[in-house]
């Protein structure tokens, strides 16, 4: 499988997710700041994934699989014994889906307007939005090491993916305790060291 990334972008979650599935594996790297996209080897991302944005799976057979949430479940399932998601079918897997929507749509989205130009109004209502959100998240980590409970999770992957992103659009996470600890725990992690080693993100 060929995994295509942009360094830190949400690519990182299906990153994390193959090193700590232990599949063979790999990566290249995908210019997004030029017009049309290029992969490190010169090919238009377009022409492998015409959504145009990471990430992007390429299968052994050549299919290609797009959608980050997609991505990590199809990973997880070819692992079964990592215990990286739940059984299909099952009401944990359920709730792992219930946790993936939830950082996608409320968590994943909210932080754009913190990447592109904007007013400090604008900037700071979308910070607020995403601190009510994160009472959530601060909710359930007090409880738990982890989303799901004892275990690291595909979700957990997504989840570290998004909160990186406070660092870079300088705003703090200390004011959630346990969302931060969270944080150092994930970020602890063997495989997550080897992502962040693989994109440049970490010496």
């Amino acid at each position: 499988m060929k995994l295509y990334y942009s360094p830190g972008a949400c690519s990182l979650s299906p990153h994390i997710v193959l090193h700590a599935s232990g599949l063979p594996f790999t990566v290249e790297k995908v210019n997004l700041r030029v017009n049309p996209h290029l992969t490190a080897s010169g090919v238009e991302f377009a022409s492998i994934s015409p959504k145009g944005y990471v990430p992007a799976l390429q299968l052994e057979d050549g299919t290609v699989l797009s959608e980050g949430v997609a991505i990590v479940q199809y990973l997880a399932d070819q692992v079964p014994e990592r215990k990286l998601a739940p059984a299909n079918g099952t009401l944990a897997r359920y709730r792992l889906q219930e946790w993936l929507n939830y950082i996608a749509t409320e968590i994943h989205k909210s932080f754009s307007p913190l990447f592109y130009p904007a007013s400090d109004e604008v900037k700071n209502a979308a910070w607020d939005k995403l601190r009510g959100r994160f009472g959530v998240l601060e909710a359930q980590l007090a409880q738990t090491p982890y989303l799901l409970g004892e275990d690291f999770s595909v979700a957990d992957a997504y989840l570290f993916t998004c909160l990186n992103w406070a660092h870079m659009v300088h705003r703090s996470l200390e004011d959630f305790p346990a969302i931060s600890a969270f944080m150092q725990r994930v970020q602890a992690l063997p495989a997550v060291q080897a992502a962040l080693k693989d994109e440049g993100l970490l010496r």
